[in-house]
């Protein structure tokens, strides 16, 4: 098989979880750091699948990469190669599958529920049992659901928290979290909280976020196997 190419837009923001899960079922992959410069492909055929990591730029920005992304990611999904978002990457499907990414309402920030929808495309995803599960959040911004996707998940500070579309998964939210990513993660929240007017109930701080961290973690990559074994089904084997 072909590997998964897996693209990192910030140091911090690396594959996590969704790594430790591609090494236990065999799935080869590599990192394309386009925070360090690395060249995007222009050919998503080299690939099996193609996975989009967070970040703390918008997708609206004028950076360099963010065009060769988007016709990458419309290129993998004319081509039927099955790609995956995780918060900005999420953002960077939905641009490139024809959504809007716009300002969210507030800021959502830390450990949160988020709602399965009551739908066949969800059902598919998450399993017909579950219903809700504790994500982490960090996001500023928010996508539209694509032409043609499904909302599969929301939460209270945020209605679009996931899409699907074929084989394609976008989420705003970060299932891929491991105790050592949400503390990294925290050593930035001086940064992220400092242009808020005032403190809101959609921010946690980093106290709040590390409380049973480890239990918490866990709980959400049982989640994650869940995503990314449905995910996985569509790799391209050749």
């Amino acid at each position: 098989m072909k590997p998964v190419a897996i693209f990192r837009h910030a140091a911090t923001e690396g594959p996590g979880y969704f790594a430790t899960y591609l090494d236990r079922n065999g799935v080869t992959w590599q990192v394309i750091r386009i925070d360090e410069g690395d060249p995007i492909p222009d050919d998503a055929g080299r690939f099996s699948g193609l996975v989009f990591m967070g970040g703390p730029m918008s997708v609206n920005d004028d950076l360099p990469w963010i065009s060769p992304v988007l016709n990458l990611i419309r290129a993998a999904a004319d081509a039927g190669i099955p790609t995956l978002g995780h918060c900005l990457g999420g953002q960077l499907m939905a641009k490139a599958l024809g959504g809007a990414v716009t300002r969210n309402p507030v800021k959502e920030i830390g450990w949160g529920r988020a709602d399965v929808a009551a739908n066949e495309a969800a059902a598919r995803w998450f399993g017909q049992a579950l219903t809700s599960f504790d994500a982490f959040h960090w996001h500023g911004e928010t996508f539209s659901i694509p032409p043609g996707a499904t909302c599969i998940l929301s939460s209270r500070y945020c209605s679009n928290q996931a899409f699907a579309l074929g084989p394609h998964l976008g989420m705003q939210c970060h299932v891929e979290m491991t105790p050592e990513l949400v503390r990294a993660w925290c050593r930035d929240w001086e940064k992220e909280v400092e242009s808020l007017a005032r403190r809101s109930p959609s921010v946690q701080t980093p106290a709040q976020m590390t409380v049973s961290l480890e239990e918490r973690t866990r709980a959400l990559n049982r989640v994650a196997d869940r995503l990314y074994d449905r995910w996985i089904v569509g790799l391209k084997r050749r």
